[in-house]
């Protein structure tokens, strides 16, 4: 039988009537994208989850399975993945454990190759089902520490530790005195030595330690101490969905003309949330901001934008400014170096376990350093054992937008060691 396959620039009815197709297979919060046959070779299928979930103290990272749903429709218009038809299942994973433990379940009973782009905080729930099946976890957003000790687990960034050692980096060169308010949380215990390792080393004093509630709807009595402390200097806070809610509780309380800086790390503050409060007239005009990837501007970001301007027109889930988003095109860009570097007719799971250990290079075209998931490109911290990319970058808003503060990446690898010693 003779595979016609499509053009790599369908007209606008083409794509509508893709469209509706995959959306007439996706059921139940999970489901498959159809893209052109891989000729001989079988599909790649692989499963995306994140929560699709609305409320006060739950996230909401449509935007990822969207993405990855949208990568297969363009890479599946070009031929596939290496002559691999790539199919993505996707799953709603509600921001809960069972939820976590339910998607990682339907991917073992799929017989996925990988887990690519995901987001949970339930890292326990899900990592043992994967484990027990030999499945990778590629590339997840970072937001369970077990994302960063798992064998399976090959992560693209540094996580919530590093881009908190790299605030304290930012913030060293620029503030006399900090104010560091964090969840009061296990892992929020772990952030004052992240920031006060560089606050020390660069002569300054530790930061002023203030832990906080989660989900809280005021935070006035923590704003008071951040200012009072602060004294003129930063004040940089870093509690997820709740860090809007505490900067509007310092700015009621802060005098217009106070000198006070304010800083965080991209996840707690990114360009949606500056856009929705105000832009260029947003309380976070000025702020410092450490992030993982170059801004949202960067050039280096072109060919992720055109994709969604193609293939997702109209889906609103996606903004190309999302730091989920931006996460997800960089681990599908590591799933498809692997696979047309394996080149076989069958792909599975363990067969991209092994080219990921062996030392499969992975270049992202500069939105990250070469990647590599070697024992020897590891940080070398029993906390943060698979950590194989320590470097982040600073970035400041200047007229409502997230700008280059310094060029290039900046390494937080040996703060992170330190910081480890220290606590």
């Amino acid at each position: 039988m003779t595979v016609r396959r499509r053009s790599s620039s369908p007209g606008p009815r083409g794509l509508l009537v893709r469209t509706a197709v995959a959306g007439a297979l996706l059921v139940s919060g999970c489901g498959v994208l159809p893209g052109t046959s891989g000729g001989s070779r079988d599909p790649v299928t692989v499963m995306t989850w994140a929560p699709d979930t609305t409320g006060p103290e739950t996230v909401n990272m449509a935007g990822m399975p969207a993405m990855a749903r949208t990568y297969a429709a363009w890479v599946n218009d070009q031929g596939g993945i290496g002559g691999h038809e790539l199919r993505v299942l996707t799953c709603n994973e509600g921001d809960t454990a069972l939820g976590a433990s339910k998607c990682a379940r339907r991917a073992v009973d799929e017989d996925v190759a990988a887990v690519v782009g995901s987001y949970s905080r339930h890292g326990r729930s899900f990592l043992a089902p994967l484990e027990a099946a030999g499945i990778p976890y590629i590339g997840g957003y970072g937001a369970s520490p077990e994302e960063f000790t798992s064998y399976l687990s090959y992560p693209v960034n540094g996580g919530q530790s590093a881009l908190v050692a790299g605030n304290g980096r930012q913030l060293a060169g620029a503030c006399e005195r900090v104010s560091l308010v964090r969840p009061d949380t296990l892992v929020g215990d772990t952030m004052p030595a992240l920031v006060d390792v560089s606050l020390t080393g660069a002569g300054r004093p530790a930061a002023h330690d203030i832990p906080a509630p989660e989900g809280a709807t005021s935070y006035d009595a923590q704003a008071a101490e951040a200012l009072r402390e602060a004294d003129g200097g930063c004040v940089t806070a870093v509690l997820g969905q709740g860090t809007e809610t505490f900067f509007d509780s310092l700015r009621r309380l802060g005098p217009e003309d106070t000198a006070v800086r304010i800083s965080s790390v991209l996840g707690s503050v990114g360009q949606p949330l500056i856009d929705r409060t105000g832009g260029r007239n947003s309380p976070f005009e000025g702020a410092y901001v450490t992030g993982w990837y170059p801004e949202p501007n960067d050039a280096r970001w072109d060919e992720m934008r055109r994709v969604i301007r193609s293939y997702a027109f109209g889906d609103n889930r996606i903004d190309p400014e999302d730091t989920g988003v931006q996460t997800t095109w960089i681990a599908y860009t590591v799933l498809r170096t692997v696979v047309e570097a394996m080149d076989r007719p069958e792909i599975t799971a363990g067969g991209v376990g092994v080219a990921l250990n062996r030392g499969a290079r992975v270049d992202t075209g500069g939105l990250t350093p070469v990647l590599r998931w070697r024992f020897a490109d590891m940080v070398g911290s029993a906390a943060y054992s698979r950590i194989s990319n320590g470097r982040v970058t600073f970035q400041v808003v200047r007229d409502g937008r997230l700008v280059t503060d310094r060029k290039g990446f900046v390494d937080v690898s040996e703060t992170l060691v330190d910081a480890r010693l220290r606590g």
